[in-house]
């Protein structure tokens, strides 16, 4: 899988046909594949993303690339550096501890406010999840496990009505996505890790179909909430070992 197609599978969505696109698609686009490949480490911590470069990728002039890599900045994945340019920021566990709490408490609230009752292809959406799952546990992938993650996020977030709360319960999600990636492989005993990461991960996929299949959003929150929570302590754990 190219680059490109692996931000297009990640998340940022298919790419439309030059003139269809307009001024505000185009900065979507670009802003997700992006943040993908800075979620993937693909631009790892440190990493200079410069403005020229990424205008003849595109091929679009530099503004709405600078507006891109701005908001970026604003997102905490990126920071300018005078007489350095844009750079990938650094993570850290302690560092993002408060994150992880907001999203604990936040995460019970997709079942609270506003909850959208899932159609049959909302549940069909979520079923197909799992079976994404069931594959990465026969064939473990740290990157296709952060791209599940990613996609599972998003689906996650869409049983809920309530604006304010998706905006900033992906916000969050971004700020502290990459960790797992970042600590995993500097861990010696990585392969046992990372599948041992499916495996919960999987489980918790399997208990929130479950629970969207019988219609309880509510039940869907508190699997989530406690998945994050535990997610944070193994990670803390982990980057500790």
């Amino acid at each position: 899988m190219s680059l490109h197609e692996a931000d297009i599978h990640s998340g940022a969505g298919e790419r439309p046909a030059a003139g269809e696109e307009g001024a505000r698609g185009r900065f979507d686009r670009i802003y997700h594949v992006l943040r993908t490949r800075i979620c993937l480490l693909d631009y790892p911590p440190g990493s200079r993303l410069r403005e020229e470069d990424l205008a003849d990728e595109f091929g679009i002039s530099r503004t709405p690339i600078r507006r891109v890599l701005v908001r970026l900045e604003t997102e905490g994945l990126l920071r300018s550096v005078h007489g350095v340019g844009t750079i990938v920021t650094d993570i850290d566990v302690e560092e993002l501890a408060q994150v992880y709490q907001l999203r604990v408490e936040l995460a019970e609230l997709i079942g609270k406010l506003s909850p959208i009752a899932p159609d049959a292809s909302k549940i069909a959406a979520f079923r197909g999840m799992l079976a994404r799952c069931d594959g990465l546990l026969e064939q473990p992938d740290p990157r296709e496990f952060a791209r599940i993650n990613m996609d599972f996020f998003h689906l996650l977030n869409s049983l809920t009505g309530n604006e304010p709360l998706r905006e900033i319960a992906e916000r969050l999600y971004y700020q502290t996505t990459r960790i797992w990636l970042k600590t995993a492989s500097r861990l010696s005993q990585y392969e046992e890790v990372l599948q041992n990461e499916i495996t919960i991960f999987h489980r918790e996929v399997a208990d929130i179909v479950s629970a969207v299949e019988v219609g309880d959003l509510e039940a869907v929150g508190h699997i989530r909430r406690s998945h994050i929570s535990m997610s944070f302590l193994r990670l803390r754990n982990e980057s500790r070992s």
